[in-house]
């Protein structure tokens, strides 16, 4: 009887246990939709750093349809050549890395910024923080003109200890 109860606990406790790896697991951030995310700058100390695409696998369940939706109403409307606005998204972070090598000189980024790019179906979000003497406008106009970009959205602040952030920081 009693080695009956011992393997009794044995199983509940190994129960508990996948049970709770299993809630961790969809606890785990990561990038499932392969959403081009990277830093470009370095230059403010202390600004946080974006979560980016991360999210959990529920999150990501939650807005898969909202995703697929998005993605393809470009294409159902006549306005990209791609099926799915998703798909121009590596294609776009190649471009913007020679689009900001051109528009270094004019507009300082480098030197005025600490920013994060994450491209989603054709949107570039910036997301960081810049200093305040830092031509935001003229940066934006200027990314904005990568091919294949439909939109830039900034979420910058020029207090990096500002709350809330324009953006969802990364767990500390």
């Amino acid at each position: 009887m009693r080695s009956l109860i011992q393997h009794c606990a044995w199983c509940l406790l190994a129960s508990i246990l996948i049970a709770s790896h299993s809630a961790l697991a969809d606890d785990v951030r990561s990038n499932r939709g392969n959403d081009p995310f990277f830093q470009i700058s370095k230059a403010i100390p202390a600004c946080p750093i974006p979560l980016g695409p991360l999210e959990t696998e529920q999150e990501w369940i939650n807005d898969a349809h909202y995703r697929i939706e998005r993605g393809n109403s470009c294409w159902v409307e006549g306005r990209c050549r791609l099926s799915n606005s998703y798909r121009y998204d590596a294609e776009i972070a190649e471009a913007v890395q020679r689009r900001l090598s051109m528009i270094s000189l004019a507009t300082h980024w480098r030197e005025q910024s600490s920013l994060w790019l994450l491209l989603q179906r054709r949107f570039i979000y910036v997301q960081g923080c810049v200093s305040p003497a830092f031509d935001k406008d003229k940066f934006l106009a200027e990314l904005a003109k990568t091919a294949d970009v439909d939109k830039v959205i900034d979420n910058t602040t020029t207090d990096p200890k500002a709350r809330p952030l324009p953006y969802p920081p990364s767990a500390p």
